[in-house]
């Protein structure tokens, strides 16, 4: 009897199991990075304009229904929480109003790539706004989102073929700033204020290649939550440490910040020689 021919083990890339463990993490972590850019190359996306802020914040429309929903009910701590909806749903409606006006404005960009590409977290609220006022100005938008597991859906106004999903937050942070031209943060929590201070570190200690923007969305907000000049007095940063931000109360002046500022310094004379493209091997080929 012939014994049947010896059976070869799978291809390592091709084993789930492999993968999967923790001796091919860093093949996954490597596909986070080698997949968006792939996908990025391919949608001609040169640079980006990032809108951070709560994923809590609804529209207008929806916190009213939200509202009157809990204006029947008895329960005095719904009616606040509804109410506090209804009163942050300003902010909701200025990303959506800020990401169109800019989106609108980089259109009429002449370059082969697409310019300051609205992109956000991927989720709902603030996130959702930016996405919808970029769509409405009928430009592509991005969305980069995180797996987890209470939250979050991707919203359904981002360019289908520009949605990702990642599992390293590390990586999906990578992309965030890489790209970036500009920051836009509206508040929000925990998270908002993790990317707000990242990119402001890297600012300040001088670790980007490239002028960003920072633009701070909402001045009563962010005051009752930072005090920034409690660090100037105390030595923790320099005054000039203030000047890496702009905090604006109103779309039209974040969005003519973001303009001047753009132009300035990724358009104009004043645009770094040696910054003429972050994605590699295609910056040869940038307007």
């Amino acid at each position: 009897m012939t014994k049947p021919p010896h059976k070869t083990s799978s291809l390592a890339y091709e084993n789930p199991e492999f993968v999967n463990s923790p001796d091919g993490r860093i093949l996954r972590i490597m596909s986070e990075y080698v997949e968006p850019l792939a996908r990025f190359r391919r949608e001609q996306i040169q640079d980006t304009v990032v809108f951070f802020g709560s994923a809590r914040f609804h529209s207008l429309e929806d916190a009213q229904k939200t509202f009157e929903n809990a204006a029947s009910s008895k329960d005095d701590a719904k009616q606040k929480l509804a109410q506090a909806g209804v009163n942050m749903a300003r902010y909701y409606e200025d990303a959506r109003r800020m990401a169109f006006m800019l989106s609108q404005w980089a259109s009429q960009i002449p370059a082969r790539r697409r310019r300051f590409v609205v992109t956000t977290g991927g989720g709902p609220g603030i996130m959702e706004a930016a996405n919808r006022g970029a769509r409405e100005a009928g430009s592509k938008t991005i969305g980069l989102n995180i797996r987890l597991p209470f939250e979050q859906s991707a919203n359904p106004y981002i360019t289908p073929s520009l949605n990702f999903d990642f599992h390293y937050f590390f990586m999906r942070k990578f992309w965030f700033a890489y790209l970036a031209k500009a920051l836009v943060i509206f508040p929000g929590g925990f998270g908002t204020l993790d990317e707000l201070f990242e990119i402001l570190t890297l600012a300040q200690t001088q670790k980007l290649a490239k002028k960003i923007l920072v633009v701070i969305y909402g001045r009563e907000y962010w005051d009752r939550l930072i005090n920034f000049q409690t660090m100037v007095d105390a030595a923790a940063i320099s005054p000039k440490d203030l000047e890496l931000f702009k905090m604006v109360d109103d779309p039209e002046e974040g969005f003519e910040f973001l303009r001047d500022g753009l132009t300035r310094y990724h358009l104009g004379p004043d645009r770094p020689k040696h910054v003429a493209e972050v994605v590699p091997e295609i910056a040869k080929t940038n307007p």
